[in-house]
């Protein structure tokens, strides 16, 4: 016992040493953007960080940024996955519009595929949103329809222009507009098309558990585009046989779209996720 209290005062006044020196050294905590090398505040903090938002594709769910998600989530960002119920760009951005409503502060919107259409035109007006990330997306001006951006682009969905049970297994749904059901997307098309690069065994299990798509969405026009006022960065797989590097280049360009490119196909979400995360930090830092 006598050995124990001659030594804890040592103990104390080491450990209380120890909090005077980083008090005057500052704060060690690493930046949630250590990857970009963003630095922390001068109080140690990360400032107003933005929530990250989320949105899906079509023929897909909230898991495809499963990967995007965990990273993200372990630098201490506020991730959501938004609601996208494929049901056409009129009904989705307006489920995604009163989504980010609901949300203060400043938001990095980041979007897949199909999700890019609703997301570009969810996001006008919104001035809490400050960056748009479109991954292997659409980015449609006004008027534009994901028909008209599909065909001659020589993607794998041009065939159901002509010709639906090319390339889609159709099924009607209760309450759909006159003309409209769902399609899901054949097996060796899903296979094949979307999910090359992905193992053979996770893009079967893709390939069945996919969501469908109302097939009024393809003809459904753009809306004004938030593009036109909200910075914009783009991951583009060179490897994309969903929406080709070609057409995706057109329309991220047009958006004056900080692009990256990834050898990847259409789900660079699922097999590239490092390095789409970085892409979303190097947008998140113009938000700080």
């Amino acid at each position: 016992m006598l050995g124990i209290s001659l030594r804890r005062p040592k103990v104390i006044a080491a450990a209380l040493a120890a909090v005077t020196l980083a008090t005057v050294l500052g704060s060690g905590t690493p930046s949630v953007f250590a990857d970009g090398g963003v630095q922390p505040t001068p109080d140690g903090g990360h400032g107003d960080r933005p929530t990250i938002v989320l949105v899906h594709g079509a023929w897909a769910d909230g898991s495809s940024w499963n990967g995007e998600i965990r990273r993200l989530q372990a630098r201490g960002f506020d991730v959501q996955v938004a609601p996208q119920p494929s049901r056409g760009p009129s009904i989705d951005s307006g489920y995604l519009r009163d989504f980010l409503s609901t949300i203060e502060g400043p938001i990095v919107l980041a979007a897949h595929s199909y999700g890019g259409f609703v997301a570009s035109d969810a996001a006008t007006g919104n001035s809490n949103v400050k960056a748009l990330v479109f991954v292997d997306a659409f980015a449609p001006d006004k008027g534009e329809t994901v028909e008209e951006l599909t065909a001659g682009s020589g993607s794998i969905l041009e065939p159901a222009l002509t010709d639906p049970t090319s390339v889609f297994r159709l099924v009607p749904f209760p309450g759909a507009p006159e003309g409209a059901v769902d399609a899901y997307v054949l097996r060796k098309v899903f296979i094949n098309g979307f999910a090359n690069g992905l193992p053979r065994r996770q893009a079967e299990v893709l390939a069945v558990t996919q969501t469908a798509l109302a097939t009024n969405a393809l003809a459904e026009p753009a809306t004004e585009p938030a593009w036109k006022t909200i910075p914009a960065w783009a991951v583009i797989g060179t490897e994309d046989r969903v929406i080709p590097p070609a057409r995706q280049e057109e329309m991220m360009e047009r958006a004056g779209a900080d692009i990256t490119r990834i050898d990847a196909g259409h789900l660079g979400l699922i097999s590239h996720p490092d390095q789409v995360t970085r892409v979303i930090l190097e947008a998140a830092r113009t938000t700080t």
